[in-house]
């Protein structure tokens, strides 16, 4: 099993240079040292509210300090039953227990032993009273209007800070303003009172936050007499005096001190400056702050309360000297100056620093402290001063300490005070006298990994005295090791750089001195560096997209336990869960972005982290947007069909414009309906428009990337174009007739854009074509003109100008119209009729002249229906079919037709009119043709040698029947199909028939096809498997002999009997009929077999193609149906031929439209055998 390791590999250089700059040395418990403080109280507060009050002194050393505490310099007793002292510290509590009071002081801790003694630094601990206002008796003020009143406040000591408020008994506040002020103090001034300040309650409340608690005074009562004049409108006597005192210039009463005179004030260093000043006098004096020989500090300075506080922010020894405020009215002025001094309580400009040092050695121990006023400099040593315990050897001055040949009696803790009026500060500086060997304090057999390529620290943590020299050898080498890749710090560290597979191994951290050496081992593991890659890289993704990173990471099989990954966007770490709305998922090594918003761009980051290494790889999301729609739309260069229109491009969200769209509305079309003018480059954002007269234009831009296009702009400002002539003339003239000789003359009318001005109106004229005569000319609003004319289908020169109230259009082009047309008034002539098959024939006939037609000739049209059948002679009802042929032409062909039967047809000609006259009557015959298949087939019984079929006669013969054929084959397996048979039964009413010498246990499969003189038609199928050895046989005997037989032909006889009577009713009255019998019936096979398991295994399903029998293939491909149809000869939609094709037609049906399909000629002709 693997040994462990620690995970140190990546250590900053940054953490070594700071560790080869370290001067205080460390000295590890279990070396003898004096005590060292580690952790003190500073000052503390007796809150009335909390439990206890803990005083904290801990230290370290060796032997262990004992700890005894001073109480304003004297000793305090720990013993106290009413402290509780904490163990192995100096540490104590003491409860809340209502004797708090006897323990306010100033304390000092020592830890002591048998090296020396430290010392902490005083600690405060404060009980604060609780403050009260004195109970006294307060006279009531009685002043005059316009006289200055000041309302002492006195607040009660209490602990810091203090608050102080002026409030009636409703709790609300006395406002101030530039004539009542209350100063820091808490005196409420008022520069000249008014007859509104008159209340019996003026409260000073004082506030103390720390101590959650609000003090009142009781309330005083002003009153101020007004003058007011009597019933004569003279003032009294004493209305006299108060106005006499009214009017006053200013003079001081905050500070209040003589007139012109100054006082000092004091201000530490960094603290806030505050000066006050006030004044009373009528009209109320404003305040003015200025530093005498200099400027106000900028910056630092501000004014408030109306400019009677200025304070200066984080004093400095620059914003010493005179401060002067000046207060002003209309009758004079009144100075005060203060004389400002900055100090500053003392702070260390050279610290004592302690240390480790070997016997014999000298060291000095500095101690400069500044501060206002400067600083006394005391030393000590363990608590006492130095000249109570002076060393031999030892140089004591104001600044420092210096001793040339230290001893082991050196040991000691050195303090250094400074103090000055604002404070005092301590410092410890430890003087240890050590001669040992150097102590390891790492661990030997420590284990390090590092991955390839990175930094690895082996560490070789020591102490000690006299300094000692560290080398590192590799296990296999005697010597130490060297390179570049090579450091050695002064606290024993080895810094391995860009560690290789060869750095791995063994290593022996040697520290030696003139005590001795020693050495511990560690070993070195390095791992393959981890990688990762996120793809895709910087991709742009459309918004509302959906977006997936994929992190691939691959790191060292040791590290993959502690492989992690991590994704981050733009610094950020993503929650692992993904986001609260569920849009983004994160799984692992897959980032997925369901809908990408502007807010997904940025930075992402995957971290993969394992315990030597973390590595990352980034990607860049760009989300793309539609534009912005453009801005700030500008009309220029207006001139009266063109202007310039210019605009400013929108934010494009990290997508090229490819182009802008400009749209306008113009007042001739629908309010509200944009349609596109020009399309400009993405480049540019200026475009010249060309314009149509007579139209108020307002201009739209639409911004287009690979996006898509952005919202439109605002709109654009108008511009109006003047009108102007038609520049155009109407399009698309035709004539429209529905009498003759009459031409109704219709064209498109101009668009409102495009008529460019009021009154449009359209002149047309027209003149018979190739005749001398003056056009005629008719101007009309609307968009249709009828005119008639002399002649049926005469043609016509035709002109359509467009004209408005400024002018007529370009000069219109004439066009070619004809007068309206009448109905052809002669008949084709038929020249005969061609039969190409049982049911196709071929028809001519000699056209209609031109003169005759009386318009433009559309085509010809067929119209056929069948007489009788030649099979029976019986007559059929009319039922008059109709084919079309379109344009000049001379024949037809006519499909679909009946076989054997007799029709009647007659051809007319038609136009846009209609149709004329039809022919005289053509009867023509078709012939026999193939017949459609039998009606079924049926294996009527089965025996082991022998099997007995039954058909059904076709339902249309298309003929004289001459038989039917019959053939057979064995079908044992799809590869095993027999040599087909046939039998010849040329009677046509002999229904069935007995097949003979078939082989036993063999399935065999049975056609039958019906036959005329012109071939036999589709066969009807069906298979049957006669029976094997043992198994029993179907019905004995001879069929012709049995009675079911018999039974069952009558009912086949009388079935077909009763259809055909059935099919002749339905068609002498004109309707369908259709006999649905399906061509393989398929029994139930437990059905079946539950009635007769003689018959064995059979099917009646389809003829089902079959291989290894070609003449079974051969036969069926004869007796194909025929493929005319009307939908090949007609002129409807699916028409096959061109004009040299003879059948291009069109088809309309009467009462009965024919077949779909029907038996052709063209199947082989099958004689039948006897």
């Amino acid at each position: 099993m693997e040994a462990p390791f620690r995970a140190r590999g990546l250590v900053l250089p940054l953490i070594f240079f700071l560790l080869e700059l370290a001067t205080a040395t460390e000295i590890p418990l279990s070396v003898q040292q004096v005590p060292t403080i580690t952790k003190q109280s500073k000052v503390l507060v007796a809150f009335p509210f909390d439990e206890y009050f803990q005083i904290e002194c801990e230290a370290k050393g060796n032997p262990e300090p004992k700890f005894t505490w001073t109480k304003d310099e004297k000793p305090f007793d720990l013993s106290d039953p009413r402290v509780i002292v904490s163990n192995n510290s100096g540490t104590f509590r003491i409860p809340n227990e209502g004797h708090i009071a006897h323990f306010q002081g100033k304390y000092r801790c020592f830890a002591s032993n048998r090296l020396g003694v430290a010392m902490s630094e005083e600690i405060e601990f404060i009980v604060p009273n609780v403050p009260k206002f004195p109970k006294e008796k307060i006279e009531p003020l009685e002043v005059e209007e316009g006289d200055p009143v000041v309302l002492p406040c006195n607040p009660p000591t209490g602990l810091p800070p203090l608050h102080i408020y002026w409030m009636n008994i409703e709790l609300e506040h006395i406002e101030q303003d530039e004539r009542v002020y209350m100063s820091q103090k808490g005196d409420l001034y008022f520069a000249n009172v008014e007859e509104q300040d008159s209340r019996s309650d003026y409260c000073c409340f004082a506030a103390f936050p720390k101590l959650r608690t609000i003090v009142q005074k009781m309330p005083m009562k002003l009153t101020v007499n007004s003058l007011k004049p009597n019933a004569s409108g003279s003032p009294t006597g004493t209305g006299s005096r108060a106005n006499s005192i009214k009017q006053r210039k200013p003079r001081m009463l905050l500070p209040a001190t003589e007139r012109d005179s100054e006082h000092p004030v004091t201000v530490l260093k960094g603290d806030t400056l505050l000066l006050e000043c006030f004044a009373e006098g009528l009209p109320t004096p404003q305040i003015e702050w200025k530093k005498m020989g200099g400027d106000l500090p900028k910056g630092r300075e501000t004014k408030e309360n109306y400019g009677k506080t200025l304070k200066v922010a984080n004093v400095s020894y620059e914003d010493r000297g005179r401060y002067r405020c000046t207060a002003t009215n209309v009758l004079g002025s009144a100075t005060h100056d203060f004389h400002v001094v900055v100090e500053e309580p003392p702070h260390w400009t050279k610290k004592p620093q302690g240390g480790v040092y070997s016997a014999g050695t000298s060291v000095i121990l500095l101690c400069e402290a500044e501060g206002e006023p400067e600083p006394t400099i005391r030393w000590r040593v363990n608590g006492l001063p130095m000249q109570e315990s002076p060393f031999a050897g030892g140089v004591v001055l104001a600044g420092e300490v210096s001793f040339t040949n230290l001893q082991p009696n050196h040991s000691a803790v050195y303090q250094c005070e400074a103090s000055n009026a604002h404070g005092t500060i301590l410092a410890n500086a430890n003087v240890d006298v050590l001669d040992i060997r150097p102590l390891i304090r790492t661990d030997d057999g420590e284990s390090y990994a590092a991955v390839a390529g990175s930094s690895v620290a082996l560490h070789c943590d020591f102490f000690a005295s006299p300094q000692a020299m560290v080398s590192w050898l590799r296990a296999e080498e005697l010597k130490p090791v060297e390179g570049q890749r090579y450091h050695v710090y002064d606290n024993g560290t080895l810094q391995v750089s860009r560690a290789t597979e060869e750095d791995a191994g063994s290593y022996t951290c040697w520290v030696e001195n003139a005590r001795g050496k020693t050495a511990v081992t560690a070993t070195l593991d390095v791992r393959n560096a981890t990688t990762v890659e996120v793809s895709p890289k910087n991709p742009r993704v459309p918004r509302s997209h959906a977006l997936e990173l994929h992190c691939e990471s691959q790191c060292d099989r040791h590290l993959k336990p502690s492989l992690t990954l991590s994704w981050s966007k733009g610094g950020d770490a993503l929650q692992p869960s993904g986001s609260e709305d569920g849009r983004v998922v994160i799984d692992g090594a897959r980032l997925t972005i369901a809908s990408v918003t502007p807010e997904d761009q940025g930075v992402y980051a995957c971290s993969a982290r394992t315990a030597l290494d973390s590595v990352a790889d980034e990607t860049r999301v760009t989300v793309l947007d539609v534009p912005d729609p453009p801005e700030n739309l500008r009309l220029s260069e207006r001139q009266n069909r063109s202007v310039r229109l210019t605009w400013d491009a929108g934010d494009s969200h990290n997508s090229n414009i490819t182009e802008y769209v400009v749209e306008f509305e113009g007042d001739k079309e629908v309010p509200g309906r944009w349609a596109v003018l020009t399309v400009v480059g993405g480049e540019g954002t200026s475009v010249l428009l060309p314009l149509a007269p007579y139209v108020k234009y307002q201009f739209r831009v639409i911004a287009v990337n690979e996006v898509g296009r952005s919202l439109p702009s605002r709109p654009s400002g108008h511009h109006e174009t003047p009108p102007a002539a038609p520049d155009k003339n109407p399009q698309n003239i035709r004539v429209q007739a529905s009498q003759p000789k009459e031409m109704v003359i219709k064209w498109e009318p101009l668009k409102p854009m495009e008529q460019n001005g009021p009154g449009l109106e359209y002149r047309v004229a027209w003149r018979p074509q190739g005749a001398p005569a003056e056009w005629e000319e008719e101007t009309v609003r609307e968009h249709s003109l009828r005119v008639m004319t002399p002649a049926v289908y005469a043609p016509y020169d035709v002109q359509v100008q467009a004209v408005n109230r400024l002018g007529a259009g370009p000069e219109p082009q004439s066009v070619t119209l004809y007068s309206g047309e009448d109905y052809p008034d002669a008949a084709p002539v038929v020249h005969g009729v061609d039969v190409l098959n049982s049911t196709l024939v071929r028809v001519t006939w000699s056209s209609v002249p031109k003169d005759r037609v009386h318009g433009r000739l559309k085509g010809y049209q067929i119209s056929w229906w069948r007489t009788r059948s030649l099979l029976d002679g019986r007559p059929q009802p009319r039922e008059v079919r109709t084919l079309r042929f379109s344009g000049q032409r001379s024949s037809g062909m006519l499909p679909s037709l009946e076989a054997f039967s007799e029709f009647r047809l007659t051809v007319l000609a038609y136009n846009a009119k209609g149709a004329g006259p039809e022919s005289e009557p053509f009867t023509f015959q078709t012939p026999e043709g193939v017949p459609e298949q039998p009606a079924f087939l049926k294996v009527v019984k089965v025996d082991r040698d022998a099997a007995t079929l039954a058909w059904g006669p076709p339902e249309k013969p298309n003929g004289n029947l001459a038989g039917f054929l019959l053939q057979y084959q064995t079908i044992n397996g799809t590869d095993e199909i027999g040599e087909l048979s046939d039998i010849n039964v040329t009677a046509p009413a002999q229904p069935s028939w007995r097949l003979s010498g078939l082989s036993a246990n063999t399935k065999y499969k049975f056609y039958v096809r019906a036959c005329t003189a012109q071939g036999c038609g589709k066969a009807v199928t069906e298979e049957a498997a006669t029976p094997g050895q043992g198994q029993h046989a179907g019905l004995s005997g001879d069929i012709a002999a049995q009675g079911w037989f018999i039974g069952l032909m009558c009912a086949v006889a009388a079935l077909t009997l009763v259809l055909l009577v059935v099919c002749f009713v339905r068609r002498n009255r004109g309707g369908k009929y259709s006999v649905k019998e399906k061509e393989d019936l398929h029994p139930d096979p437990e059905v079946q077999s539950g009635k007769d398991e003689t018959f064995g295994d059979y099917s009646d399903s389809d003829e089902k193609p079959l291989r290894g029998s070609p003449r079974s293939l051969q036969r069926d491909a004869q007796a194909t149906e025929s493929a005319d149809s009307l939908v090949q000869y007609g002129d409807g939609d699916h028409g096959l031929f061109s004009e040299d094709g003879s059948f291009i037609g069109a088809y309309a049906g009467g009462k009965e439209k024919g077949p779909a399909e029907s038996d052709s000629g063209s199947a082989a002709t099958c004689p039948l055998r006897a």
